[in-house]
């Protein structure tokens, strides 16, 4: 049954301010739509600077990007910088990744993605004559899904349960019951390639094994939009954000953090702090983590559908464990270490399984390792090297009786060996700087239920109109956005949500009567 309100009364004419709860790229995103519909936008963020999990810590000359690194659809941020009546490319500088990265398997052997389709077709030939056809069909697969899945339901409101419905039919042709790993096995033959072409959803949060099958359409992505890497890394991109809000007249407060959305005559009229005070709006939009949104921030209204125990029975996005680390002089060392690599363990299927499922902590890994120092000299100090090494680990909240603040340092240890054996030797004893960051981090720092990476798990019935709307369930004029709402994760996906937050929000008042002075007078 569709929950969403019916109706949602117009917030007072005078009333033209909207607070964002939340300074990370879905809210930045959303200030900018709201502030190009006339409302005069607050951004509330608990942290001392932009970005959110996009944001960066600067140590030693290091700049140590802490969450996401690439973009793989800059048409996205195009158009939201558009709707504010701006260029993007004026504000940010691209840089197209080729390769985009280079898998290294157990067993020594490799495999390089790019965008080139020849290329690719050359690689996959390379390690597998015989899976070239089914990596083409694999190709095709994704098209199809990439329109249907990101361009269609990905771009437009999916509150409403009749839009679901109109659906269903064209979930069901495309198989969106079987798992992204699943359609990659239906495809290709060799193990190598079912990895290469099925954990693109850890990027978001997802299980390979689980995740619906229309998660493939990242492989489109790709082929069709490249991969980049903004010059000064994502929180550059969040910077560029913050001074667009700032244009338009909206403000961003740090170090301020939300205790409660508060409510008058049935629906959202502001929040108050942590401090106590209280700052009213006409309405309310959250890019707070949705769980932590409907459990904290909601805490004292009775709530039909995100309860709290809907939400502990939820599946939650893995837990990330990632070491920050600068090198030095190491500058012209592992000249085959690139940008992008990603380290495959031993496992996967069970790997996978003792992250998502059995909530156990495995000896064995595999990492993503981000090298920007190799494209931007920024964020590091000359003839210096600057890294991210990210495992995926079981969120906190399974009973599997691991103190990170024990942990860590026999974790680290074991990752080290990892890199040292497999991809960048000797690296340790030339370490300057380091920062940790662990499922307790994404916690604390974040407000993230369970320490999750990426918020509710993007399951099939988790998904969509499944997942927390962007026009709240719960209360007229709150709003949500970030990844764990719809479209998602990733930079796509939360930029995305600001998208889908701008046809739900109506102009601001004042902004309405001067258009309804306008037609008056036209009359």
């Amino acid at each position: 049954m569709d929950q969403t309100p019916r109706h949602r009364p117009a917030p007072a004419p005078e009333d033209n301010r909207a607070i964002v709860i939340g300074a990370g790229l879905g809210g930045l995103a959303s200030a900018m739509r709201l502030g190009a519909k006339g409302w005069r936008v607050t951004v509330i963020d608990r942290l001392d600077r932009v970005g959110g999990r996009g944001s960066s810590i600067t140590q030693g000359g290091h700049r140590f990007d802490l969450g996401p690194t690439i973009v793989t659809v800059p048409q996205g941020l195009r158009d939201l910088w558009a709707a504010c009546g701006r260029d993007f490319d004026r504000d940010v500088r691209l840089v197209p990744m080729d390769p985009f990265y280079e898998i290294r398997f157990d067993d020594g052997s490799t495999f390089t993605a790019r965008q080139d389709e020849a290329a690719m077709k050359a690689e996959v030939a390379r390690i597998s004559p015989s899976d070239a056809r089914g990596y083409e069909k694999f190709l095709k697969d994704s098209e199809a899904r990439y329109w249907f899945g990101y361009e269609d339901l990905g771009r437009r409101p999916m509150h409403r349960l009749p839009d679901l419905l109109k659906v269903l039919p064209k979930f069901a042709m495309m198989r969106a019951d079987r798992s992204v790993y699943a359609h990659a096995a239906r495809r290709v033959k060799d193990e190598r390639l079912r990895f290469a072409l099925s954990f693109h959803p850890l990027f978001i949060g997802g299980d390979p094994f689980n995740v619906t099958s229309m998660y493939i359409l990242v492989s489109h992505l790709e082929k069709a939009f490249g991969v980049h890497y903004a010059m000064g890394g994502v929180q550059a991109i969040a910077e560029a954000m913050a001074r667009v809000v700032a244009a338009q007249g909206g403000e961003i407060v740090h170090n301020t953090e939300v205790d409660e959305i508060v409510t008058e005559n049935g629906r959202a009229s502001g929040v108050r702090l942590v401090t106590g005070e209280v700052v009213r709006a006409g309405l309310v939009v959250s890019n707070a983590d949705a769980g932590h949104t409907y459990k904290r921030l909601l805490r004292n209204l009775p709530r039909r559908r995100w309860t709290d125990r809907k939400l502990d029975r939820a599946r939650w996005s893995m837990g990330l464990y990632v070491w920050y680390f600068g090198t030095k002089g190491t500058k012209g060392m592992w000249r085959d270490v690139g940008h992008h690599s990603i380290v495959v363990g031993p496992r996967y299927r069970e790997h996978i399984r003792d992250i998502f499922i059995r909530g156990r902590l495995a000896d064995d890994m595999s990492l993503y390792v981000h090298r920007p120092s190799v494209t931007d000299p920024s964020c590091a100090p000359e003839g210096d090297d600057t890294f991210y090494a990210l495992s995926p680990v079981p969120h906190l909240g399974f009973d599997n009786g691991v103190d990170w603040a024990e942990e860590e340092p026999r974790y680290r240890e074991k990752m080290a060996r990892m890199l040292e054996e497999r991809l960048i030797p000797g690296f340790r004893e030339r370490i300057t700087e380091q920062v940790v960051f662990t499922p307790e981090t994404f916690r604390d720092r974040y407000l993230s239920p369970f320490g999750a990476g990426f918020s509710i798990e993007p399951r099939i019935l988790q998904s969509a109109w499944f997942r927390p709307h962007n026009v709240s369930e719960e209360l007229t004029g709150l709003f949500l956005a970030g990844a764990g709402t719809h479209p998602g994760a990733g930079l796509p996906g939360v930029v995305g949500t600001a998208e889908v937050l701008g046809m739900l929000v109506p102009d601001a008042p004042k902004l309405l009567a001067e258009k309804a002075e306008i037609r008056m007078a036209a009359e």
